[in-house]
């Protein structure tokens, strides 16, 4: 038997990716989300959330999105207060851990404050994958006690996994009728899998702000009409 959790990605980002990822909750197999705590759509999202208590959901930390929570973490963000981009935090090594770690804080107690259980810990774009940056997933996940998504063969060093085996190739041209099928294929038996996802619909925010925006409408298509074989069943 096979263990899926399929986790959509970027809850809280606007309307339209929170009714995207809970129509693919209510009506196919997304059955674990995870939140972005500085987005337009957190409110919505969690009233969403609260109403939908069987979906598990996770925290989403944001550092190349939007801008932070914290005011005062000048080494995360550009001259407009928005937060860098990916390319910026893997080629420069400038960034105040000790800044970086009171953000994220601020977006994990943001997310408790609202009274929802998180399941684990990922992030936007894997940056908590940037190896300068394990001290501080290591010592949130210890604090919170909360398992972290592993995004390669080998774990997130000092930190227990969500699942032992993470897929993140549901994604673009990845994105098939026959994907969650072909599961079967890999030699994957007996072992918990999670695959990412990123089901919305197109509204303004996501127009005009992700670089990834009709591919959502295909994956909620697919993630609210595909059947997983008998060997595969829901986390």
């Amino acid at each position: 038997m096979i263990k899926l959790i399929v986790n959509a990605d970027d809850f809280g980002y606007s309307r339209g990716i929170n009714y995207g990822i809970i129509d693919a909750h209510k009506y196919g197999i997304v059955n674990s989300t995870t939140m972005m705590m500085n987005m337009p759509g957190v409110n919505h999202a969690v009233e969403l959330a609260k109403k939908h208590p069987a979906l598990k959901l996770g925290i989403h930390l944001v550092l190349t999105c939007g801008k932070p929570l914290l005011s005062d973490v000048l080494t995360l963000v550009d001259e407009q207060g928005n937060f860098k981009n990916l390319k910026d935090f893997i080629n420069e090594h400038n960034v105040s851990l000790m800044e970086l770690e009171r953000e994220w804080t601020a977006q994990i107690d943001r997310f408790l404050d609202f009274g929802l259980t998180a399941t684990h810990i990922d992030s936007h774009h894997h940056v908590h994958s940037i190896p300068e940056f394990l001290p501080v997933i290591q010592r949130l996940s210890e604090k919170y006690n909360l398992p972290v998504r592993r995004i390669s063969e080998q774990p997130v060093q000092g930190v227990p996994s969500f699942t032992d085996l993470f897929f993140h190739d549901f994604y673009g041209e990845g994105v098939t009728h026959d994907y969650f099928h072909d599961l079967s294929k890999r030699d994957v038996d007996n072992q918990s899998i999670e695959v990412m996802c990123h089901p919305g619909y197109l509204d303004f925010e996501v127009l005009n702000g992700s670089s990834y925006a009709a591919d959502r409408v295909k994956e909620t298509s697919i993630l609210t009409s595909v059947r997983l074989p008998d060997n595969i069943i829901l986390l």
